[in-house]
């Protein structure tokens, strides 16, 4: 290590710089900075990469359970699903709950028209009322009418939730479902875990409950039963086609409900259980568009023919 030799100022004793030395130079005005130790900088060093390793190592540890490959589903999920029952008879003789705590039977809701049932619990935080939402958003577009024309039937699969939660459901999506019979046409029910698990089982609807979220994992779905509680239709997710669900619900009332198009409508397109959604039968709508292009010639020829005539009848008159 080499230092530059001192000098003195201009004027100054060496006595005077020798005490303006030891008294050392005003705050900020060259005062030489200290060199780090080597043994310090070692230490900072070793600290900094020791905790780089412990972060790496803890982000590193398998999760409780083991690892998942990111193609692989979690355990959990592997048990929740809907499987279509098509055809499936429903339990009309469970007892359940009202949302006035009446005790109700399932079938008190059928017989007269097709129902829709949904599935769902009141407690859950979002995709049930995603479903819920869904729903509703889709019966407004309809011109058919719940409590009219169809019965709509909510199931809360939790069986810890009261009466008055399904009350407090029905009051909120009865607000934004504002038709002449809605209170009597939607009802928001609850049941015991016996009567859950059979109304489900037959369903085809499973579900799984996570302890540690406090939540159900589930899929989401609505369903279309006849009037005689069979399944006829399953709508996936949670936005339904207006134009799908009430064609299902004419396709399950067997005709009792709808007018002559939706009939129509019935023979160009058909239900796919694998989609569940209707789509276009194209042999159907090419029959139909040459049955329509028929009866077009037919007419336009009767029209041809009796303006015809009419022009014939007036120049034979005028010709006497």
């Amino acid at each position: 290590m080499s230092f530059s030799p001192l000098t003195l100022p201009a004027g100054r004793s060496l006595r005077e710089s020798r005490s303006s030395i030891a008294a050392g130079p005003p705050c900020g005005e060259g005062r030489p900075l200290a060199h780090p130790r080597p043994a310090g900088v070692l230490f900072a060093a070793f600290a900094v990469l020791l905790i780089a390793h412990v972060v790496r190592a803890q982000a590193m540890e398998p999760p409780e359970g083991g690892m998942v490959r990111a193609d692989e589903k979690p355990a959990i999920l592997k048990e929740i699903g809907i499987d279509q029952r098509l055809n499936e008879q429903l339990p009309l003789d469970l007892p359940l709950r009202d949302e006035t705590g009446r005790a109700v039977r399932l079938g008190n809701y059928f017989g007269r028209r097709p129902v829709i049932l949904a599935l769902v619990y009141y407690n859950c935080p979002m995709l049930c009322t995603q479903v819920l939402n869904g729903l509703v958003g889709a019966l407004n577009v309809m011109s058919l009418d719940a409590g009219t024309d169809f019965d709509v039937v909510a199931v809360s699969f939790d069986a810890r939730e009261t009466s008055a939660m399904a009350a407090a459901k029905k009051d909120a999506y009865l607000g934004r479902y504002k038709r002449p019979n809605a209170s009597g046409g939607w009802h928001f029910l609850t049941g015991d875990a016996a009567a859950i698990e059979r109304l489900t089982k037959a369903a085809g609807f499973r579900f799984r409950y996570d302890k540690d979220r406090d939540q159900f994992a589930h899929a989401s779905a609505v369903m279309v039963a006849t009037p005689d509680g069979r399944l006829a239709r399953y709508f996936y997710g949670i936005e339904y086609a207006p134009r799908d669900l009430r064609l299902g619900l004419v396709e399950a009332s067997a005709g009792r409900i709808g007018t002559p198009v939706d009939q129509v409508l019935l023979y160009c397109f058909h239900y796919d259980p694998a989609s569940g959604k209707y789509g276009p039968v194209i042999v159907n709508i090419i029959r139909l568009s040459g049955l329509a292009t028929l009866a077009i010639l037919g007419i336009s020829l009767v029209v041809m023919s009796r303006r015809r005539a009419r022009m014939l009848a007036a120049a034979s008159g005028a010709a006497r």
